[in-house]
């Protein structure tokens, strides 16, 4: 078989988005699995030699090398491993069995002097360090990675909330012209929507938890090697040195409520970008938006002229695989048939899956934010044409002053009618009103009604 390029990946996450997704690798690879599950494996046998029950000795040089196999975990063991589960290496015969070949890796790797092999994955069950690992490797792919991204997103809508905050422009529910707002204070919005999201997952991420338990969750084995330790205490503190949250009561598996937490989390964030990535695709077709044109690019294939909002498009199209996948995975890894089935094995290999549609989605959404520009213009030209939108100011000034049927009023005078603003005027000069409240009505402008729209967007 020829070396498989990105040019004959069969997902376009290690193809044509390859350069996108570089970022997850040390997360969400079948070597990071590796590496994290030699992690576990070390630490969990250095935690029992620091046991007063165990007779396991390791000295402060057989420690460092023994730490040393994760953290110099490269591509070359990376294959050794890959050997040992499949065909066999060395003394060893293939195991077909992932963590067994970690297992044997660590014994391979055993530092002149200490005779521990039989102390490597001592009453484990392989879930209980599958459990761990995934989640050493999954909270930094979303703190690390994924945040990141987000929070350069956040910054760049208030940047854009900041510079526009005064920037009238009309509003649309329904799809309606509507009571006009500005186009920072929109930014704004999205900017503190995604704020929020961020810190929903930054805390799902603070929250993920590990089980150590054995092939039941009873510490079954743990009890009839060593009756007199406290081995729940033993998990606690095990768990909690690998920066997790211990869960105390589960099966052979983690029930993964702790993950689920995260991907609606994700998923949430995401949300928020996808209604941004609409709205913006609609600004740029009503021209409220325009965009930097990149040299060389080409809009289209037989029209020269266009100028694609393709990033938005890109965005909203991963945002929304991201998610699907993020349902899936949330409604899968919390169910197992009674006290362990193996499907949710396969699925979880594909939280990096999910996350590397997430990053793509974030990448394309910053590339679109940064070549759009507000056009002035446009904004101005369809306020002034819209005049009819000062009616809800119209007949609010007059229930201030009494008019019991200033709604009707002005419903009859504009509703399905084309209105200028001297017709409004007319009308104006036709109310019982004091010439203060006249000079009021008169004053008012569709670029000037726009609340407290600017000071909104401050606060982004």
């Amino acid at each position: 078989m020829t070396d498989r390029g990105p040019l004959a990946a069969v997902s376009p996450l290690d193809g044509r988005y390859a350069r996108y997704t570089e970022p997850l690798v040390p997360y969400a690879s079948e070597r990071a699995l590796m590496r994290a599950r030699v992690e576990v494996e070390v630490e969990y046998l250095l935690a029992l030699a620091d046991l007063d029950a165990t007779p396991l000795t390791v000295s402060d040089d057989q420690r460092a090398a023994l730490r040393d196999l994760y953290d110099a975990f490269d591509d070359e063991d990376a294959s050794v491993v890959k050997r040992l589960e499949t065909e066999g290496y060395g003394e060893y015969s293939a195991t077909n069995h992932d963590v067994k070949a970690i297992e044997y890796f660590i014994r391979l790797g055993m530092p002149d002097g200490l005779d521990a092999d039989h102390w490597i994955h001592f009453g484990l069950t392989s879930e209980d360090v599958n459990n761990l690992a995934h989640r050493l490797l999954v909270k930094p792919a979303a703190e690390d990675v994924l945040v990141p991204e987000l929070r350069a997103i956040r910054d760049t809508l208030v940047e854009m909330a900041h510079d526009y905050g005064d920037l009238a422009m009309l509003a649309r529910t329904h799809g309606q012209p509507a009571t006009p707002t500005t186009f920072g204070k929109e930014m704004a919005v999205y900017a503190s929507r995604l704020g929020q999201a961020i810190a929903r997952i930054e805390r799902a991420a603070d929250a993920l938890s590990g089980k150590l338990a054995g092939a039941s969750g009873t510490y079954a084995a743990h009890h009839a090697a060593y009756p007199d330790v406290d081995w729940p205490a033993f998990a606690r503190e095990f768990v909690a040195s690998l920066g997790l949250d211990h869960e105390p009561l589960t099966t052979q598996v983690n029930p993964c409520d702790d993950l689920e937490v995260l991907f609606d989390a994700v998923r949430g964030a995401n949300n928020v970008l996808l209604d941004m990535d609409r709205d913006m695709w609609l600004y740029v077709s009503d021209r409220y938006l325009g965009q930097q044109t990149v040299e060389g690019e080409t809009g289209s294939s037989t029209m020269p002229h266009k100028v694609n909002p393709i990033d938005f498009e890109n965005s909203e199209g991963n945002l929304s695989k991201a998610n699907s996948d993020l349902v899936f995975l949330g409604d899968y890894v919390t169910n197992s048939r009674l006290q362990r089935d193996l499907s949710d094995s396969t699925v979880k290999r594909n939280v990096g899956s999910a996350f590397a549609y997430c990053l793509i989605a974030y990448g394309k959404c910053q590339n679109g934010l940064a070549k759009v520009v507000p056009n002035e213009q446009v904004m101005a030209e369809e306020l002034a044409d819209t005049p009819e939108i000062i009616g809800e100011a119209v007949q609010t000034i007059l229930r201030r002053e009494g008019h019991d049927d200033a709604y009707e009023q002005v419903k009859k005078a504009t509703r399905g009618k084309d209105v200028t603003i001297e017709d409004f005027r007319a009308m104006f000069a036709e109310l019982d009103v004091s010439d203060d409240v006249r000079a009021e009505l008169d004053a008012l402008t569709p670029a000037g009604y726009t609340g407290l729209a600017a000071q909104l967007a401050e606060q982004a």
